[in-house]
């Protein structure tokens, strides 16, 4: 019987890490579904900070970081915001002229004035980049956002007055294709500039999978990720000790049947 048991969840174990490297997830829950490849809608409108009403992918004429947020956030947000300003002042690469930042609220209630605020505050925070022209901040009416969110495959979830919602940056290239997402509230200065340098070329880069992000660790000082030896040691040794301690239940198992046989 503890065999069994024991099997059962092994069984589900290799089940759930199949759907969590898969990155599978039943239909309109809460995250994000990548649309790689796939173009904003053309009829998109927002406002900016300054009050203009802006066509989305008509604003867009070179690589694009969307960040999708909502102003009063008391949660990631702050945290995801932060990120970005830290990665524009680092990353190689010139805001407003290589590329350009836009962040979204996805809440219809938050109004110009907020975002223009929200964007003061947050400039500051940025040293040596064209904050003005090249980090936009929008609104929008509920129509427009959820046509936005769709198209981004980014889905939120409302309790009360606040929004569940994922961290991430989404690249867009200047035709309005989605060619990355950058996941997390903190980013690499690397990653964000191959990012940008990807989508100028109309190139998508598909996210690191997560079984992947498991087995690889990025080497900061390299520029790239190296097998983590370590952990995929430790996580070998682990299998091989459950699947032996799975052999000796089954093999403990067939001996007791076997001895009750042999006393009937």
């Amino acid at each position: 019987m503890l065999s069994e048991k024991v099997g059962m969840f092994l069984f589900l174990a290799l089940i759930s890490i199949s759907v969590f490297a898969s990155g599978e997830k039943p239909v309109d829950e809460l995250g994000i579904y990548e649309h790689l490849d796939e173009y904003i809608p053309s009829d998109i409108t927002l406002t900016d900070e300054n009050y203009n009403e802006i066509n989305l992918k008509g604003s867009i004429d070179k690589p694009t970081v969307i960040a999708l947020v909502y102003y009063e956030c008391p949660g990631i947000c702050s945290p995801l915001l932060e990120g970005v300003a830290d990665v524009i002042t680092k990353a190689k690469i010139d805001l407003g002229s290589d590329y350009n930042v836009y962040t979204v609220s996805f809440d219809p209630t938050e109004k110009p004035k907020l975002a223009k605020d929200k964007k003061r505050n947050y400039a500051k925070l940025v040293k040596g980049q064209d904050v003005q022209n090249g980090w936009t901040w929008f609104t929008g009416d509920s129509a427009n956002i959820s046509k936005l969110l769709n198209a981004l495959g980014y889905k939120v979830k409302k309790e009360g007055a606040e929004f569940i919602h994922p961290a991430a940056l989404i690249v867009l290239s200047p035709d309005g294709k989605i060619t990355r997402y950058l996941h997390g509230t903190y980013f690499l200065p690397f990653d964000l500039k191959m990012a940008v340098v990807e989508a100028s070329e109309g190139r998508s880069g598909p996210t690191i999978n997560k079984v992947l992000q498991y087995c690889f660790s990025y080497d900061p000082e390299g520029k790239k990720y190296v097998f983590n030896i370590t952990k995929i040691s430790g996580t070998l040794i682990l299998f091989v000790a459950l699947s032996m301690f799975i052999g000796l239940m089954v093999k403990r198992k067939n001996k007791n049947t076997h001895s009750i046989k042999e006393n009937q």
